[in-house]
């Protein structure tokens, strides 16, 4: 697939062109066949553009307006570049297609860092809400989406994060859920990530607000009130299963210091990687 880049291009240019030869928009475009076709007839065109396309799909219309298969839900834009949150049709076919990344990632990965199997990745990741268009399509962010979906169950498997974790509304109290179970598993961790690195950092910053509280919890073996979602709480349960003073000293010893630079090796010292996205930056 890497070797002929461009022949693999033009096969899956030519295969989305024939599937969705019907629908309105390519024909609006003039009905292109292969890329020849598609260069001359179908425009670069800004969001806007193509809005009134999308619109008739949130508000319910089940034709092919741009797509052959059905549209699943959207996902939105963070909203960054306008202030107003974009819509981008989405079908289940796509929605399997964002999972396969993570497995070649995986195997990518182990390749330079092997026995990545032996131990687990403490991944902070996180849900935000969700919304309903007018004709019942779910509108969500990307990575809430994969992480609800079902075929996001079997990677979580070799997290350190429970499931109900990642899934709690709650950013807050997710976050603070995800650093218990990354301390209580801390020798286990051989990778550590965010989906940006700006969250990675909002983690550390987290850290350095809460470590005297998750002390406290790990002492105790029992969670605070700020976690208060019982899903969450019961999960986590199953991992601070007991109080732990050896590691709550150690969490103290390393974080009343003050000393934040090369945090992460110290606290999880088997890490082989940061696993982030670090692009998009805003001056």
């Amino acid at each position: 697939m890497t070797s002929n880049v461009d022949d693999v291009q033009e096969r899956v240019l030519a295969e989305i062109l024939s599937r969705n030869a019907a629908t309105e928009y390519l024909r609006d475009c003039g009905g292109p066949i292969d890329r020849a076709t598609f260069r001359a007839m179908v425009p670069v065109v800004s969001y806007d553009a193509l809005k009134p396309y999308i619109k008739r799909i949130a508000n319910g219309d089940r034709s092919p307006v741009m797509s052959t298969h059905p549209v699943s839900d959207f996902l939105t834009s963070s909203g960054n570049s306008g202030g107003e949150r974009k819509l981008i049709p989405s079908t289940a076919e796509e929605g399997r297609r964002r999972q396969l990344p993570f497995g070649l990632l995986k195997a990518v990965m182990n390749l330079h860092f092997p026995g990545l199997d032996k131990g687990k990745g403490l991944y902070f990741l996180f849900v935000k809400s969700e919304t309903k268009t007018p004709g019942g399509l779910t509108a969500w962010p990307m990575m809430t989406s994969i992480c609800k979906s079902e075929q996001f169950k079997d990677p979580l498997r070799d997290h350190t994060s429970p499931r109900a974790a990642v899934l709690c509304a709650d950013t807050s109290q997710s976050m603070y859920a995800q650093i218990v179970c990354g301390l209580c598993q801390r020798h286990d961790v051989l990778r550590v990530g965010a989906a940006f690195a700006s969250g990675l950092l909002r983690v550390i910053r987290f850290l350095q607000l809460n470590w005297e509280q998750l002390a406290a919890d790990i002492e105790a073996g029992t969670l605070a009130p700020c976690a208060s979602d019982a899903s969450v709480r019961e999960a986590v349960a199953g991992i601070l299963r007991r109080p732990d003073p050896e590691l709550a000293r150690f969490v103290r010893d390393e974080c009343r210091t003050g000393e934040w630079a090369g945090i992460v090796p110290r606290i999880w010292p088997n890490a082989r990687y940061i696993d982030a996205i670090v692009t998009s930056v805003s001056k």
